[in-house]
């Protein structure tokens, strides 16, 4: 319906967001709580978690136990979204067997710390009240049919999409730079569009890191956020690879190595 209700505000509400719920993915859900690459006060924390259950991809909870499995089978046969399936499988098709994906793993036994903490677990019982019920009645009461098409479902799909492809495309299309041992890629047009999350080669080498664009032209929008959140001393522990550890893991001084 969305194309049929366009306004210039239901976009710019589209678009803003974008941002802030993509921001709970990429900063708290990703690299906050499943990589714990900075800490940030409860407080705030607590918001951006929030800002990421808003974006509909599950609670915090059910996230961050999938992408733990992820990086703990990474494109092996126990992989949660490898492209070793299918190019469909790691982009969608895995979301569709949630069931089988928990089982095998025996549940969300990775997720403990996250679990001990009532907060997450309100949420994880909650979270479709939060994203759809919630948000979704007060866009329209804001904005009528046109913010609810675009500032929950465009934007929902969106955002859904923008982490979708760094499980299919970020192992499929792009550059390795670091070896590894994985099918992760760098990809540039994945990172802008999924506010740094597409240097994914660098990420799969340094996973502790809360930067992952390593280079100035690679485009991390989520890192300059963290490192702004550092500048006012909110952001503490905040934790990126040392210039030995990168040549130590550098594809291109494996193969001169190898040559010489």
């Amino acid at each position: 319906m969305a194309p049929f209700h366009f306004t210039w505000p239901a976009f710019w509400v589209a678009c803003a967001l974008y941002l802030v719920t993509g921001l709970g993915v990429t900063l708290s859900f990703h690299r906050n709580l499943a990589h714990k690459s900075f800490r940030i006060p409860k407080w705030l924390e607590y918001l951006f978690a929030y800002f990421g259950v808003l974006s509909l991809q599950g609670s915090p909870i059910e996230w961050v136990s999938s992408h733990r499995y992820h990086h703990q089978f990474t494109d092996t046969e126990k992989d949660v979204h490898s492209p070793l399936q299918g190019f469909w499988f790691s982009h969608m098709g895995w979301i569709l067997d949630s069931g089988s994906r928990f089982g095998k793993y025996g549940g969300l036994k990775n997720v403990e710390d996250l679990k001990r903490q009532p907060f997450y677990r309100f949420l994880h019982r909650t979270f479709l009240l939060h994203s759809v019920v919630l948000l979704g009645s007060l866009l329209y009461v804001v904005g009528g049919f046109p913010f609810l098409a675009w500032g929950l479902g465009v934007r929902m799909v969106c955002v859904f999409h923008s982490t979708l492809l760094v499980n299919s495309a970020g192992h499929i299309w792009g550059k390795q730079v670091y070896l590894t041992g994985d099918m992760s890629r760098n990809n540039w047009w994945l990172g802008l569009f999924a506010l740094g999350e597409g240097w994914h080669n660098n990420h799969h080498a340094f996973d502790f890191s809360a930067r992952q664009g390593f280079e100035w032209w690679q485009i991390d929008v989520t890192w300059y956020v963290i490192r702004f959140l550092q500048a006012i001393g909110l952001a503490t522990d905040v934790k990126t690879p040392t210039e030995a550890q990168k040549r130590r893991k550098s594809l291109h001084n494996k193969v001169m190595a190898a040559e010489n």
